[in-house]
């Protein structure tokens, strides 16, 4: 019992020691009654009526002695009254040790760290109340010289309870910049305490998750990765790998879904591969990370879609799971049922219940009515959790899926209000307003069509440029919604059309550095070829309704040939670049040389690392190294540009070409641009010395074009000899004459253009099938028939750039070139061996690669040092696959599109490529990149190609050769001043005009139709 209260000093002392003893002996033997004793007689001596003042260490040591005891008792009891006064004699004790310098066994700080954390721990409400003075309290220890020892248990339950989330509300608190702080320093002072790391990391996860900027992501990630490599012991992980691991996939998808670049989506599915082989076989969360890993290769070769609705959270819904009850999860959302006591089971029933996958099944409205219910009882009920944005979000969804089932306006109306309320609520820099706004978007868009409302279009003009300027999206989502802008704009005349046209050129090249390779950018292209072919031909049909012809010219030639514009950049000349800066043109060279190279390849050899030791990449397949290497020169050479543009003289190096440099593409002869756009398409006449002049169609010539180009491939699958073809082809040439032909021979005369004039065609979309050089006949009363190439000396071209590149100044001369020879005939080619002896006898060397020597490697070889190449052979086309189109050589081996691009040759000058298919697009490529092998032979340095529309008849090579190279290489005047390719467009013209004129040998139109110029 105690002993009874006196007044002398030495009793407070008396008491105090016994309850030391009393206390001592608990921790030795674990008697609870002796606990209880020492808090009692530290409670007396507390209470005796002395002049403390007189000796403050006295009452400072029992404080904390008393402090200490109640802590113990704490933590057998978890009774919260029991902490509460812990702490509260803890807060007294950190008051005074300011005051008082007394040094007690363990900090004071730390013990109240330690008491805060284990009652938050019981009691899940306090943790936030006191972990912004558990951060004070761990700063104070941090700058203390207290031992690692003492500092480890306080520092490790900080960092336990920053890291914490109450149970059963799906929720994921934030936490402020002062706990990050300390966290930060926590786990720098304590880098071997995986737990900390641990904790340390889901703070900094979910601030990014919340608001996905600054360096969390980095800061993040490092953190992970090290504990992600620990090995301790014997070659042990960390006990936090697997932890360690998924957060590492879940920062990894939120950045991808932040941004979408390519380098993010191969590190999304690396740390996803990674964490998939770490998880079990009879894991029951293992097919849900299946299918997330399946859904992102997925996006790796086709991309992702703007309408594409869809969490960074991988689900656990499949195709057979019966649509969710959603009365039953609103009982489910009751406190009473173990709202405290969630599984990952229970989180993903309603996770599942708020996605669009699951709405969109529903068809009773009534079903749908309680789906609304739900959600606004969980938004009610659980305002702060994770699920509350998906509640917002599927609101939205719900009301839509009713209007789709009822053609209700009034669901609509519900359904505008709800995305409006998703926006409202959710910060702009975060992953999921982006959503919200393409939700508000479609649903206005709805109901301006349905309703025609003028406040319907305002508020869409308001919301269009903050979804195609908003930062945490998309690169490919914010091009998508410029489109969609402009045409909202466009087609119901509002003044912002221009700003939405230039947003989404400004972002359009973008697009197409998603694939590493020149083939994977060609399939990324075809997946969004509809805006990135349509967009630039629209907004250049609107710049010439307003008369912006010169604008419009600029235009379109930053939306044409898209694939061979970046690959002709990357071989930029620096020659002038090295008379200002050596130094910086070689580092130039060699980044564009390295990009080439990874643009070239079909894909990555295995055991060849293109990640030069980047530790970013080690690990990954072959493919996410290309992405990884190729982004990383995409940066390198974004600074060089940089760099040289900064040099006097080169501040518009590599930029897009200004009219005035464009041109100069008709320096030799008009240019005639055929703009074909469903809004109104126009022809364009280009000089070099008089501003350019519009041509007017007629108003159903978009139709009238395609229905021209499907008539002409449509009976072609039927074969080119049938009859069937020879009328259709006469039929197409006679109405393109009175569609194109004849509005643009009158304006060349009306422009002075005077007859056997050389003109070149820069057509767009389906006109780039159409044989317009052959447009005919033209009418007359005497003589005979006269076709559009009778008229003028006609040439092709993919852009404007590819013409002024091909008249650069080189290694040409005006000496008689060389030629390189190349046969491979077969049974099939029988007149081959005469076309041999027709080239053969040109008044030129020629060297000639026939049979075993005509392999790819020596073909590619050759050429090298001969300034003309004559190439008689099978010429194949892969539908759809215009990379792998190819001149068969021998044994059958090819000489690919793409072996043709590898090569650089700098001394080409004029090829005929006497083979099928060689300036023919393939089945589903997009007809404005020119992607067939005459554009491949331009691209390698030849300046001037004749190829192919079709399959050629091996009878015509013979008299069609010696009639070409007779006026090349025998006109008087020829090789002086004039460069010989200069005048292959001629020759070709005069060659097919003798060739027509063939009687009595079954000369058909398509035979002569066939062959066409490119180039200068």
């Amino acid at each position: 019992m105690l002993l009874s209260r006196r007044s002398d000093p030495g009793r407070a002392r008396g008491i105090q020691d016994l309850g030391i003893a009393k206390l001592i002996r608990y921790l030795l033997s674990g008697q609870q009654d002796d606990l209880e004793q020492s808090i009692l007689c530290f409670t007396e001596a507390i209470f005796l009526p002395l002049s403390w003042h007189t000796c403050p260490l006295n009452i400072v040591e029992t404080f904390n002695s008393i402090a200490f005891a109640i802590l113990h008792r704490a933590r057998d009891s978890r009774q919260p009254e029991d902490f509460t006064s812990c702490i509260t004699y803890l807060r007294y004790l950190h008051g005074r040790c300011r005051e008082v310098a007394i040094d007690f066994p363990s900090p004071v700080p730390a013990s109240l760290v330690i008491a805060l954390a284990v009652r938050g721990d019981l009691v899940p409400g306090y943790v936030y109340q006191g972990i912004e003075e558990m951060a004070d309290l761990c700063d104070e220890l941090l700058n203390s010289d207290s031992s690692i020892e003492l500092l480890t248990i306080p520092l490790t339950l900080f960092a336990r309870a920053a890291s914490a989330h109450p149970k059963g509300a799906f929720s994921k608190r934030i936490q402020s910049e002062r706990v990050i702080n300390c966290l930060r320093r926590v786990s720098i002072r304590l880098p071997d305490f995986h737990e900390i790391s641990s904790a340390f990391s889901q703070c900094l996860l979910r601030r990014f998750t919340a608001t996905p900027l600054g360096d969390d992501y980095e800061e993040g990630m490092a953190i992970l990765n090290k504990i992600i490599t620990f090995r301790g012991p014997g070659d042990s992980p960390s006990p936090y790998r697997r932890k360690a691991l998924e957060r590492a996939a879940i920062f990894a998808d939120i950045q991808l879904q932040v941004c979408g670049k390519p380098e993010q989506l191969e590190r999304a599915i690396y740390h996803n591969r990674v964490l998939l082989d770490e998880i079990p076989l009879d894991d029951p969360n293992r097919p849900m990370y299946i299918r997330h890993l399946s859904r992102l290769q997925r996006w790796r070769f086709n991309g992702p879609s703007v309408t594409e609705n869809d969490h960074s959270t991988p689900s656990s819904t499949s195709a057979s799971m019966q649509l969710p009850s959603f009365r039953d999860l609103i009982l489910d959302l009751n406190p009473v049922n173990s709202v405290n006591s969630r599984s990952m089971a229970t989180f993903y029933k309603h996770f599942d219940a708020l996605k669009w996958d699951t709405i969109k099944c529903l068809t009773d409205v009534a079903d749908i009515k309680d789906g609304v219910e739900y959600c606004r009882q969980l938004l009610a009920s659980h305002p702060g959790s994770m699920l509350a944005p998906l509640a917002r979000s599927a609101l939205c969804d719900l009301f839509s899926r009713a209007f789709e089932c009822t053609n209700e306006i009034k669901y609509l109306d519900e359904a505008v209000s709800a995305a409006r309320g998703c926006i409202d609520a959710t910060d702009p820099s975060t992953t999921s307003h982006f959503p919200s706004l393409l939700d508000l978007i479609s649903l206005l868009s709805i109901r301006l069509y349905l309703l025609q409302r003028g406040e319907d279009l305002d508020e869409l003009m308001q919301v269009f440029p903050i979804a195609a300027k908003h930062d945490i999206s998309k690169l490919v989502g914010r091009f998508e919604v410029s489109c969609e802008w402009a045409a909202t704009a466009r087609r119901y005349g509002h003044p912002s059309i221009l700003a939405a046209y230039d947003c989404a050129m400004s972002s359009m090249q973008a697009c197409l550095t998603f694939a590493p390779t020149l083939d994977g950018q060609h399939s990324r292209l075809v997946t969004i070829c509809v805006n990135l072919v349509t967009v630039p031909l629209e907004y250049t049909s609107y710049q010439i309704v307003r008369g912006r012809l010169e604008q419009a010219i600029e235009t379109l030639e930053r939306g044409r040939a898209l694939l061979w514009s970046e690959m002709r950049g990357l071989r930029a000349s620096i020659d002038q670049i090295r008379l200002a800066d050596s130094h910086l043109a070689d580092k130039f060279d060699a980044v564009n040389r390295d990009l080439e190279m990874l643009a070239l390849a079909f894909s990555p050899a295995p055991n060849n690392p293109v990640d030069n030791g980047n530790s970013d990449t080690k690990g990954m397949d072959p493919y996410s190294h290309l992405v990884m290497r190729k982004q990383k020169l995409l940066d390198d050479r974004k600074k060089l540009i940089s760099q040289i543009q900064a040099l006097p003289g080169f501040d518009t190096f590599l930029k897009p070409p200004s009219f005035d440099t464009l041109r100069s593409a008709a320096l030799h002869g008009p240019v005639i641009i055929i703009n074909h756009c469903k809004w109104q398409s126009a022809i364009i006449i280009l000089l070099h010395n008089s501003p350019p002049t519009r041509v007017f169609t007629s108003h159903d010539f978009f139709k009238r074009a395609k229905k021209l180009q499907d008539q002409l491939l449509g009976e072609r699958k039927k074969g080119l000899e049938s009859v069937q073809y020879e009328d259709t082809l006469r039929s197409v040439l006679k109405e393109l004459y009175d569609l194109v032909g004849r509005p643009v021979i009158e304006k060349l005369n009306e422009l002075n253009v005077p007859e056997q004039s050389r003109v070149w065609w820069c057509p767009t979309s389906v006109c780039c099938s159409l044989p317009l050089h052959a447009m005919g006949p033209i009418p007359s009363d005497v003589g005979r028939p006269r076709y559009f190439l009778d008229l003028y000396i006609p040439s092709y071209i993919p852009s404007l750039s590819a013409l002024i590149e091909s008249r650069k100044p080189g290694s040409q001369s005006f000496k008689k070139p060389s030629m390189l020879l190349v046969l491979q005939p077969d049974a099939s080619m029988v007149e081959a061996l005469g076309e041999m002896q027709v080239v053969q006898a040109v008044k030129t060397r020629v060297t000639t690669l026939i049979g075993a020597t005509a392999t790819p490697s020596a073909v590619l070889g050759r050429l090298q040092d001969h300034q003309f190449a004559h190439i008689v052979c099978h010429g194949i086309l892969e539908p759809g696959k215009p990379f792998d189109s190819s001149f068969k050589l021998y044994n059958g081996k090819r000489l690919s599109l793409l072996d043709v691009v590898r090569s650089r040759l700098p001394n080409a000058e004029f090829a005929f490529l006497a083979a099928c298919h060689t300036a023919e697009l393939t089945d589903e490529s997009p007809a404005d990149e020119a992607l067939h092998l005459a554009a491949a032979m331009q691209y390698c340095g030849f300046r001037s190609v004749v190829g192919t529309m079709w399959a050629m008849a091996d009878t015509d090579g013979q008299d069609l050769a010696g009639n070409f190279y007779k006026s090349v290489f025998s006109s008087p005047g020829r090789g002086q001043g004039v460069h010989y390719h200069e005048i292959t467009a001629e020759a070709l013209r005069d060659a097919v005009v003798k060739l027509r004129k063939k009687r009595g040998r079954g000369m058909t139109l398509e035979r002569w139709v066939n062959y066409v110029h490119y180039g200068a």
